[in-house]
Parts: C-alpha cells; structure tokens; sequence
C-alpha cells in the first residue's frame, strides 16, 4: 500500500496523508465511468443541465470551506480564493444556462442540394490532469463542458491538493451526478499511462509543466486518442507613450503578483517604450511594494507562501543568476529567513538572453522591465518566446492595438486588459503552450463527436 503526504506551504508541517489507489481500483474506475457513460450520454440534456446548476450552487454554499482548503494546501490568499470559488461556479452556470443552445444542431444547406447536420455528441470516458496552482477553476473549465456533452469525467489532481480534491468530489456528488459520471482518482504516473492506453478512454486533457505536456501527448499519440494540452507562458505586457500609464500600472501589479505569481496566465514580460520607460519602472517597484507576503489566512495577506519549497527554490534559482550575469535588481530577490516558501515581489531589468530569466518561465512572484524603442521591437520582442499563451498591449490608439494584435504569436490578446478568465471566453495557447482551447463553445467541442448527419 502506497502514500503519500500534503505539506503545509505556510510552515512545512505535514497536513495529512493519503492512500493510493491499488490498480485493481482504478481499473474499477474506469468500468464505473464506462459503464455510466450510456445512461448519462441518453440522459435529457436538462438533466444534466440540473446537476451543473446544482453543483454552481454548492460551490457558493461551501465557498469558505473550499477557499480555506485552498489556502492551506497551496498557500492562495483567502480573498483570491474565494474569488476562484466563485469564477469556478459561474463556469458551470454558463454551461448549465447555454447548455441548449451550445449543443444545438447546426444546420448546413448543401451546394449540391439536400440538407444536413452538424451534432455535437459525446465520446464516452475523459481524463483530466490538474494542477495545483488553480484548484478549483482548472477542474470547472474541463469538467463543465464534458459533463454537459454526456461524457463521464475521472480526473486526476495535483497530489498537493488532495484534499480541495476530494472536496470537489463531494460537490459533485452531492449534485445528485450519478454515481460513475465523475471521480476523483488518486494514483501515480504509471497508472495514468495504463488509463491512457486503455481503449475505453477516448481522451485525456493536461494543465501542467512542458514536461508533463510531452509525456501525455507521446501516451495520447500512441494511442490515438485525442488531447487537450495547457502548459506555460512567459506573456507579454506592452505598453505605448500614449497608454493609460496609471490603469497599466495597476494592471501588471495585479496580473504579475496575483496567486504569487503562481499563473501561466501572468504578466511575466513587461515590454515598454523608452518614452515612459522610466515612470513605468518608478511607478511599477512602487505598486509591487504594496504586495505583502504573510498568512494566506490573513485577510491583509496578498502574497502567500508559493505552493511548493521546490517552487521558490526555482525561482530564487532563476533570479540569482539573472542578478549574477548583471541584471538590475529593483525590488526583492532574497530568500526570507524563517518557516514557509515565501518569496518576494521581485522587479528585475536589463535582462538579456544569455540569462535563465529571458527564455524561462517565471513562474512565482518576478517581474521583468524591457525598455524598446519603436512598436516594432515590442512585438519582435514579445514574439522572441517559445510560449504563445496570452499578451496585452497598452495603448489608446485602437487601430494600432488592433494591428499589434493581429502581429503577437499567442493565443490571446486583451487590449487595454489583463487576459481575464470568463466562462464564455475560449482560453488556450500556441507554440509551447499547448493545444486546444477551454471554456466557451470551443471548450466544449474539444471531447465532442461533430457527428454530420445527412437528412436528404
């Protein structure tokens, strides 16, 4: 009997232990999942319909349970984790609200003559691989849509977050979701291999590392079965003479430091121009002071310990040597002394490509200033990534943003905006950031069967 043990992030102690799963139990449950996918891919689109509202309402009526179990677990401050809660909810309220009308017919009138249809149907049992850095949201955005399509769901957590794991179990099943339709599983790697390789599973979908990516893509290939992948992003932060400096300011305060920077999705590049480089940098070390690490329990906490002492170790790791080869150091950038994996809102400059920080993730509380001189070295730079995930640009001149838009190698732009996850909103990335896309109707048909139907 294998185990294995959470770890506080806040002081190292350990906060439980757990049993995995023998082989014998996850072949059962896959059978489980295989053997409920008929009734629940029969099952009226408003039944299913019901339980995604059902489980919306649960996540809200046990917001502070799942919010403190996330705190705990991964060290996110309360008030983002409460703010996560209640993203995660409104996913399945958007499925549940549009389920109707994402899933109706569409209707091709045929050149030739005649006439058809396009249906979006369900494939049958779906692996989800989740990480730790967003608990509860990563789960909605692939179980909404696969639970609304009739596939049945068994997902596999970050082992760090076991227990808002199996609170999330307990949500759905006490939506009333049929027993089969959704499980949580606690296994290992190779027992993930086997699940992928069993022809009873028609896909599996993976929000992690670039490692872990390549590792489920190779099994998924193998296979044939279809993949949605999530991994990194280094994004892109442009920001123009003309820009609302305060509002952009704000803005990669927030987008930089949220979730101790612990977001594929964070403003890790920020790209200015030389003409308010230098107001930029005053006004973005002085915003970054603001941000406080401390108890992510504590209500005045805005960064929390990162979730991992592995974690911090990288970062303080990938900073060094940004320092080291002559980097600017702004703000940050020590290890604390004392209990917990906290690291510092760290502003580092004049970073160059013979640097760790110019071609890695930065994946913890650390922002990088680059000063350009034209649009054209900004977009040069923000393209200059193996990573295509998200970007914003920062300017009033609406065609010109439009245009640098249309330029940035990613999967998705906000103009005079963070990129902000919204249920209807697909999200996803190109280049080494994955494949597919989540959420909205893209979301949904990622597992689904465009099943054409010719009627005449």
């Amino acid at each position: 009997m294998h185990t294995y043990k959470t770890i506080s992030p806040l002081n190292g102690e350990v906060l439980a232990e757990y049993t995995m799963m023998t082989d014998t139990e996850v072949t059962a449950a896959l059978t489980r999942a295989t053997d409920a996918y008929r009734d629940w891919a029969g099952a009226g689109v408003d039944d299913r319909v019901a339980v995604l509202a059902r489980i919306a309402e649960l996540h809200r009526e046990r917001s502070a349970e799942l919010a403190e179990a996330m705190a705990t677990e991964m060290g996110k401050p309360l008030a983002q984790a409460e703010g996560e809660v209640a993203l995660s909810a409104s996913i399945y309220d958007y499925y549940a609200r549009a389920g109707a009308q994402l899933l109706a017919d569409e209707v091709i009138e045929i050149k030739a003559g005649g006439r058809a249809v396009v249906r979006t149907a369900p494939t049958g049992p779906v692996l989800g691989i989740m990480p730790w850095n967003f608990p509860l949201y990563q789960v909605a955005r692939f179980v909404a849509p696969n639970l609304l399509l009739g596939n049945t769901v068994l997902l596999k957590h970050a082992r760090s977050c076991t227990r808002t794991a199996l609170l999330i179990d307990a949500v759905v099943a006490d939506a009333n979701t049929p027993k089969g339709v959704y499980e949580n599983l606690i296994v290992s790697s190779s027992q993930i291999g086997d699940l992928i390789a069993d022809d009873r599973l028609q896909g599996v979908s993976l929000t992690g590392s670039e490692e872990a990516g390549r590792i489920v893509a190779t099994q998924a290939g193998r296979h044939l079965k279809k993949c949605v992948l999530e991994l990194g992003g280094s994004d892109p932060f442009i920001v123009l003479p003309d820009a609302d400096l305060d509002l952009a300011l704000d803005l990669a305060a927030t987008g930089r430091f949220s979730n101790a920077g612990q977001s594929c999705t964070s403003s890790k590049r920020m790209i200015v121009h030389s003409d308010v480089y230098d107001r930029f940098l005053e006004g973005f070390v002085a915003r970054a002071r603001q941000w406080n690490t401390g108890d992510p329990l504590n209500p005045e906490t805005r960064i929390g310990p990162m979730a991992s002492e592995s974690g911090r170790q990288e970062i303080a790791e990938q900073v060094e040597d940004a320092v080291a080869k002559g980097a600017g150091l702004h703000l940050g950038g020590v290890v604390p002394d004392g209990p917990g994996a906290f690291y510092p809102a760290t502003v580092l400059t004049d970073v160059t490509p013979d640097m760790r920080a110019y071609r890695e993730e930065l994946f913890g509380p650390v922002a990088v200033l680059y000063k350009v001189d034209s649009v054209e070295e900004a977009v040069a730079l923000a393209n200059d990534s193996r990573f295509g995930l998200g970007s914003a640009v920062f300017t009033r001149d609406e065609d010109l943003a439009a245009d640098i838009a249309e330029r940035l190698e990613v999967g998705m732009v906000g103009l005079n905006t963070l990129i902000r996850s919204q249920p209807d909103i697909p999200f996803g990335g190109v280049k080494a950031s994955g494949i597919g896309r989540e959420l909205g109707r893209l979301g949904l048909d990622e597992f689904a069967n465009k099943k054409t139907v010719r009627l005449s």
